[in-house]
C-alpha cells in the first residue's frame, strides 16, 4: 500500500453521538439528495434521510405512502455525497411495527443497500421490543417520540403533543422505553417545552429536538423548511434563507431573457473554428 495514501475521513458513528449527552449540542438536518448532502456534510454531525422526503420531494400528502425502495434510493444518494456526518435512514410506515424479525430484515436491507450507519423508527407503544431486537443484532437505532408523522391517520393531523397529563406521561414512558431498549439517541418532536426538558433529563440517550426545547442535546430541522423553499412552515421552524424567492427570481429572469432572445448570448454559444 502506498505510503502517500491519504487516510479517509472517519465518519461519525452511533457511539460518537451517544457520547455527546449533555455536551456540545448535536447539529442535525435532513438530506434527501446528493448535492444537498455534499453541502450539509461539512456542518452537520448527523444527516437524516427522513421519510419526510415523501412530502418534500415527492409531493405526497403525508409520510404514510413512503416505501422501503424510496428510502433506499435516497439513502444511497446521500451516502455517495457525504463523508463525515453520520447518515441515518428512516424506516417507513409498516416496515418495523410488526414482528421483530420483520423489522430486523427490513433494517438489514436498508443498511446493506445504502451503507448508512443507523436506522430511525417512530417509537410508539409496541416498538420498544423491536428496537431491542435490532440493537442486540448489531443495528444502531434512533428513536422518535412525541409528534409522530407516521401516526397522522390516528391523530387526525400533525398536532403538538404532551400538553395534557395522560399524554405527557405516555410520551415520557415511550422515550424511556426506546432508550432502555438501546436507542443511541431519541428525536423529540412537537412537544411542550417542559416535557422535552424532562425527557432529556430522564434518559441516558441524547435527545434531538424539533419543535421541542433548546434544552435538548441537539436539534434537527427539515432542511427545505429552514432554507425557505415552501410558502408555509411549522411554527418551530426558523427560516435562515428565502430560497423560494431566490429561485423564483432567477427563473423569472431566465424566462424573460429567453422570450426577448437575450439568451443564449455570445458567451454561451459555440462558433465554428477557423480553417
Amino acid at each position: 500500500m502506498s505510503s502517500h495514501r491519504q487516510d479517509a475521513v472517519r465518519r461519525i458513528a452511533a457511539p460518537d453521538i451517544a457520547a455527546r449527552k449533555g455536551g456540545t449540542p448535536i447539529v442535525c438536518l435532513t438530506a434527501y439528495t446528493a448535492p444537498m448532502a455534499e453541502i450539509l456534510d461539512e456542518y452537520c454531525d448527523l444527516l437524516l434521510v427522513g421519510d419526510s422526503l415523501g412530502m418534500v420531494i415527492h409531493g405526497l400528502p403525508n409520510t404514510v405512502g413512503v416505501t422501503l425502495e424510496m428510502m433506499i434510493l435516497h439513502g444511497q444518494a446521500v451516502m455517495r455525497a457525504s463523508k463525515r456526518a453520520m447518515v441515518v435512514v428512516d424506516m417507513p410506515f409498516g416496515s418495523y411495527e410488526g414482528s421483530p424479525h420483520e423489522a430486523y430484515a427490513n433494517a438489514t436491507r436498508i443498511m446493506k443497500e445504502t451503507g448508512c450507519s443507523a436506522v430511525k423508527v417512530e417509537a410508539g407503544p409496541a416498538v420498544a421490543d423491536n428496537i431491542d431486537y435490532m440493537v442486540k443484532r448489531g443495528i444502531p437505532v434512533m428513536g422518535h417520540v412525541g409528534l409522530r408523522p407516521q401516526a397522522v391517520m390516528v391523530d387526525g393531523g400533525f398536532k403538538a403533543k404532551g400538553r395534557v397529563g395522560a399524554e405527557r406521561q405516555q410520551i415520557l414512558d415511550e422515550a424511556r422505553a426506546a432508550a432502555d431498549a438501546g436507542a443511541f439517541c431519541v428525536v423529540v418532536e412537537g412537544v411542550a417545552e417542559g416535557l422535552a426538558r424532562e425527557i432529556t433529563q430522564a434518559i441516558a440517550a441524547p435527545t434531538i429536538g424539533i419543535g421541542a426545547s433548546v434544552g435538548c442535546d441537539g436539534q434537527i430541522l427539515v432542511t427545505d423548511d429552514m432554507l425557505g423553499l415552501f410558502d408555509w412552515t411549522p411554527k418551530f421552524v426558523r427560516r435562515y434563507a428565502d430560497l423560494r424567492g431566490e429561485i423564483g427570481g432567477a427563473v423569472g429572469r431566465y424566462a424573460e431573457d429567453v422570450r426577448q432572445r437575450r439568451f443564449p448570448g455570445p458567451a454561451e454559444i459555440y462558433f465554428a473554428k477557423a480553417g
